[in-house]
């Protein structure tokens, strides 16, 4: 298989048809990133589409310094955030995701009528829970567990250094676990 690389030095070398393959290695964990910052699988499309566009056109300037897949979800951050900043609050949902887009979370394979509810039932919980948290904590949260970012690319994906990352992530998993605990709590005492 070729190299990230390899390929970007195609497309360098004037084989645009060869930028299709870095569409394809990345397309997925973009969208994923954009639907989950934006919560609208529309707009999380058009977000993908231009920085796709964008990521082609500036190619040039494209030092290297990161992975290829690291400056393109830097983009579509930066897409999505000024696509937030543009409206009140942003609606994020994990149920927006299909089960190929996050299969960590969403695996419903011989899952009988019961587990499916279960299951329904914790991805509505968390799905509640992450939206307590601030967007920057959320955020950090999702790119390290569901896009399998490391510390570094989420600091050069959300322009932060990454002291602040590890303290968006230190942060968010504690705060994560104290709502899930009240949040359990709360439904036992309901019950």
């Amino acid at each position: 298989m070729e190299t990230e690389h390899a390929i970007l030095e195609r497309v360098r070398a004037g084989d645009a048809r060869a930028f299709g393959l870095l569409i394809e290695l990345h397309k997925d964990g973009a969208f994923t990133l954009a639907v989950r910052i934006l919560g609208s699988r529309e707009e999380a499309e058009e977000v993908v589409q231009d920085a796709f566009l964008r990521a082609y056109q500036g190619l040039a300037s494209f030092r290297g310094e990161s992975r290829f897949g690291t400056w393109l979800y830097r983009i579509v951050f930066n897409l999505s955030m000024t696509r937030v900043s543009r409206r009140k609050r942003p609606a994020q949902s994990l149920d927006l995701l299909t089960d190929d887009e996050c299969p960590a979370v969403l695996d419903g394979e011989g899952m009988d009528v019961l587990d499916k509810m279960e299951r329904d039932e914790q991805v509505q919980r968390l799905d509640r829970v992450m939206k307590a948290l601030p967007d920057g904590h959320r955020i950090a949260v999702e790119l390290f567990y569901l896009q399998e970012q490391s510390y570094e690319e989420i600091a050069d994906i959300m322009d932060i250094p990454l002291g602040t990352v590890k303290t968006y992530l230190f942060r968010g998993r504690a705060r994560l676990k104290s709502l899930l605990a009240r949040d359990v709590d709360k439904n036992v005492r309901a019950a």
